[in-house]
């Protein structure tokens, strides 16, 4: 399949990633209408944003963060050459007369000796960052914009920098599905949880290291908790203490938003804010420490939740204007606080809130463009083996004929299909497609024990997980049986390659975008770091050969029946390009249907707005034509 030919002119105008200023005179955010990504300033007048620049850096490639300083005198962005997977980090200041970019990742204009480089925030006027190297060793560090001079925090094996500030900083450790935080501090590594395999504790933001303030009390009921790791007594243990806000579900079945504080005696944590069922997906604290924003998950649903953190006030949530929300911001005194907002008719676009008054003001006037969708259904499914799992299904257009239906799934494992915004679903709909985007076992925004019920072995239950969606659409009249595909992006693509050699005749068509075919290849490409942190998810390449070999699909191919499109970007280094390479001389090998389309200039995202375009209309023609086959 041709990816060269001329693309159709972009339908789809979106804009997200916001960063506000630390005084709220200005946003910095991400806007999407044509090529790459890239990042803008906007100027504010109260609520509305008035004059606007380009941050014109000297790159080709999509712009996937920027982050105002804490000064409000420097913009940091990263960006991905070329649209790959590996980034570099560039910085611009606000002044108008000085808008050269200087590249700060590479050692002050050396070449750089990692692979990648992760901006995380701003610690006063340094940028803190992660320089990954392809031996997967991530070095944590504190960057001088001016001068590129790095001062190392932590260097290990997957270690993130999560925060740092005023001499600590706090990194997570672990794999993925047992992640905990540790924090630095004076020369110290302090544990901040008790162990609780399992849990994930990923993220949070240190409040001060000064001589004490009053400890804040938990949620009523709920006591607070010392315990006292040995080595918290050793050299460079501070008096006083530091605090910091995490998010984790140590303890528990869902993300919650925990206070936790580091004492020469040891550490003591309580729970700071919590909602049954819920899952803690994001939070923002303000400089002054005054305010805290907080973004909840209810099967993939946002709400916006405001804590008064100097008195604990916990305000009602404050009604979206979207289902889905995140990229939260704040300003330096609480007071304004920006979002990305979405929904199924509504391409990404950034949102102001005032926390006092809960009034919405839109960065851009100007209307976001794109094909929408019409509203969810909110689908309940049953496993085979009894469990329950959801799924959002779109229904075409009232007056549309259906002519068959298309299971989507979502990445990670750990993804989680939401009612946002999709670029491929309208097109679908449309031509009269119903789809079913499912949140199979081992998704994430359901808890920790949902999480992990596709680990490892139980990963064929996730497979046939995707089975029983098929047999969810016939049962209930929402599709036909002959006319069901399957399709998915990463992880996705891999589940859409198993789905369709683990039950193949199911599927009318397979549409798998950027997937592993093979998961023991995957493991020998795939970046060092991304390896590492998938043990316990896919199961060890050494100990556990033989599995990874049963749950690889390209073992199974010649039980693929259905046409398969397989989509993938050249420069992709997360799921390389030999796996769906791999997959096509499989198959082609046996004569099976089959077609390829490359985008030599893109990476694991599809982030080109033009290559987007190509992607959703050739998905939409391929289950078409497949579909007519069965008439």
């Amino acid at each position: 399949m041709d990816a060269a030919a001329p693309p159709r002119a972009p339908q789809v105008r979106a804009i997200y990633g916001a960063s506000l200023a630390p005084d709220a005179t200005a946003v910095a955010h991400l806007v999407d209408d044509g090529g790459y990504p890239r990042a803008v300033q906007r100027f504010l007048r109260g609520w509305r944003a008035s004059s606007w620049r380009d941050v014109d850096l000297p790159v080709v490639g999509p712009v996937t963060k920027v982050l105002h300083s804490a000064d409000g005198h420097w913009l940091a962005c990263e960006v991905a050459p070329d649209g790959g997977s590996r980034t570099q980090l560039w910085v611009v200041t606000t002044d108008p007369d000085d808008r050269a970019a200087r590249r700060i990742d590479s050692g002050g204009g050396h070449s750089a000796d990692h692979s990648t480089a992760e901006l995380i925030a701003w610690d006063g006027t340094l940028v803190a960052a992660i320089l990954t190297g392809d031996d997967g060793v991530g070095i944590s560090c504190l960057i001088d914009p001016a001068t590129g001079e790095q001062t190392v925090l932590d260097r290990r094996s997957a270690g993130r920098l999560v925060d740092a500030w005023a001499g600590s900083a706090l990194i997570r450790v672990g794999p993925r599905g047992y992640r905990d935080l540790l924090m630095l501090h004076g020369g110290t590594e302090i544990a901040l949880l008790p162990y609780d395999p399992g849990s994930t504790t990923d993220f949070g933001v240190i409040l001060d290291d000064h001589v004490p303030r009053r400890l804040r009390h938990g949620t009523e009921g709920e006591a607070t908790r010392l315990y006292n790791p040995s080595y918290m007594h050793g050299p460079g243990s501070s008096e006083g203490f530091v605090r910091a806000l995490i998010r984790s579900d140590n303890g528990t079945d869902h993300a919650r938003l925990l206070e936790v504080t580091v004492t020469a005696d040891g550490v003591s944590y309580h729970v700071v804010a919590e909602r049954p069922g819920f899952e803690l997906d994001e939070f923002v604290v303000s400089d002054d420490l005054s305010t805290v924003a907080m973004l909840w998950n209810n099967h993939g649903c946002s709400e916006l939740q405001v804590l008064q953190y100097g008195d604990n006030t916990l305000q009602p949530p404050i009604p979206l204007p979207g289902l889905v929300a995140g990229e939260l911001s704040i300003s330096a005194g609480g007071s304004m606080v920006a979002l990305t907002v979405e929904g199924p008719a509504q391409p990404r676009n950034v949102e102001l809130v005032d926390t006092r008054t809960c009034e919405w003001e839109r960065v851009d006037r100007e209307p976001m463009r794109g094909p929408r969708a019409g509203s969810p259904v909110l689908e309940i499914i049953t496993a085979r083996d009894g469990m329950t799992f959801s799924g959002w299904r779109y229904p075409p257009p009232p007056g549309v004929a259906e002519v068959g239906a298309m299971i989507y799934l979502h990445g990670g494992p750990e993804g989680q299909s939401r009612p946002g915004y999709s670029e491929v679903f309208p097109r679908l709909l449309d031509a009269g497609i119903t789809v079913l985007a499912p949140n199979v076992r081992g998704s994430g925004g359901f808890g920790r024990t949902f999480m992990h019920a596709d680990d490892r072995e139980k990963r064929f239950a996730a497979i046939d997980d995707v089975a029983d969606c098929v047999q969810h659409l016939i049962e209930n009249g929402y599709a036909e049986r002959e006319r069901i595909a399957c399709a998915g992006w990463s992880y996705g693509g891999y589940l859409t390659l198993a789905a369709l050699t683990f039950h193949p005749r199911l599927f009318a068509a397979g549409v798998s975008i950027c997937g592993m075919s093979d998961l023991n290849t995957f493991y020998r490409n795939t970046e060092a770091w991304i390896a590492a942190a998938a043990y316990p998810k896919y199961g060890h390449p050494i100990s556990d050969q033989d599995l990874l070999d049963e749950l690889s699909p390209l073992s199974r191919v010649d039980a693929v029946r259905a046409p398969l499109l397989l989509i993938h970007g050249g420069h992709d280094t997360n799921v390389p390009v030999g796996e769906s390479e791999q997959m096509l001389r499989a198959l082609q090998r046996r004569e099976r249907p089959v077609e390829y389309l490359l985008f030599p200039d893109d990476g694991h995202d599809i982030a080109k707005r033009e290559n987007r375009t190509v992607m959703a209309a050739a998905i939409r023609d391929w289950l078409l034509a497949a579909f007519s086959e069965q008439r």
